[in-house]
């Protein structure tokens, strides 16, 4: 991947990155070091967080690179990990919620959600919220949330988010891939005086090769998972336009868009449901316990 413009003021800048210790958040991470950027990977353990920061110190010796702790489907330890993060870092330039699960399975989380959901959705939407008052210090502050091509499949099931009556992971992961995106969108039409300079975008990642559908998947599931993400790019590919949103001069300012390849392309008309974004936002203020997003 080749990023245009590159701007020196690069190694001034700290980037966070959920689910950042394998597949494509492992090689954003990589990629944003490379570039000389400050990246803080947030992994659910120290062990997770320190063999991927061994591992890319050994191609990139000088990599700056640091660690945050949490089960992202807690919003106990979401809390906790931001409260963390705001005293080491006061401000941050780029938050990339990257962090994605796939569950064959019905479970619900400590906070009684659906746990693709919590972990694809209200995390994303949570940690941005909790972030917000490190990003406004920024002079180009980017928030990317990684979504997937699978929203175009995806319905919000307001009556049960959890799909309690009638779950299926694919269901699961469609409908959360979908909230991406709808949140994406509110946030950029909700945005208030004080928070107009953030941008914020969703990205379509591509099919990668990754082990997301093999990690919680029942035999039949993983088998599937397997043939088909061998038509799929590598994790390095598939992080190609999270990187070029997180640094590339070129899009400074650009906001509210749907980005596969390094290109804004138009989402699914029910992620431009202006009802259904509002409705969501509502929601997920209610179930994060959310006053009011923007502080």
């Amino acid at each position: 991947m080749k990023i245009e413009n590159k701007n020196s003021a690069l190694t001034e800048k700290i980037c966070i990155i959920t689910g950042a210790n394998s597949g494509i958040g492992y090689e954003t991470t990589k990629l944003m070091c490379a570039e000389g950027v400050t990246t803080i990977l947030v992994c659910r353990s120290q062990e997770k967080a320190e063999k991927a920061i061994e591992r890319i110190k050994q191609d990139i010796p000088d990599a700056k690179a640091e660690f945050a702790i949490a089960d992202l489907s807690s919003q106990k330890q979401i809390g906790a990990m931001a409260r963390d993060l705001l005293k080491r870092y006061p401000k941050i330039d780029v938050l990339i919620n990257n962090a994605g699960s796939w569950y064959s399975d019905f479970d619900l989380t400590e906070d009684r959600f659906e746990r693709q959901w919590a972990i694809n959705h209200l995390s994303y939407f949570l940690f941005t919220h909790l972030m917000l008052t490190a990003l406004q210090k920024s002079d180009d502050p980017r928030i990317i949330n990684v979504s997937s091509d699978s929203h175009f499949q995806g319905k919000i099931h307001f009556k049960d988010v959890s799909l309690r009556k009638n779950y299926h992971g694919l269901r699961a992961y469609a409908q959360s891939k979908l909230a991406n995106v709808l949140f994406t969108l509110e946030f950029e039409r909700k945005k208030p005086s004080g928070f107009e300079h953030i941008s914020i975008n969703a990205v379509q990642p591509g099919l990668v090769k990754t082990d997301i559908g093999l990690k919680h998947s029942i035999s039949f599931h993983g088998l599937m998972w397997k043939i088909r993400r061998w038509l799929g790019v590598s994790p390095e590919k598939g992080a190609a336009t999270s990187v070029y949103l997180a640094i590339s001069e070129e899009v400074k300012g650009v906001s509210g868009k749907y980005w596969d390849k390094c290109k804004p392309k138009p989402p699914s008309k029910k992620a431009e449901d202006k009802e259904d974004a509002h409705k969501l936002w509502q929601l997920s203020l209610e179930m994060c316990a959310i006053r009011s997003f923007f502080p």
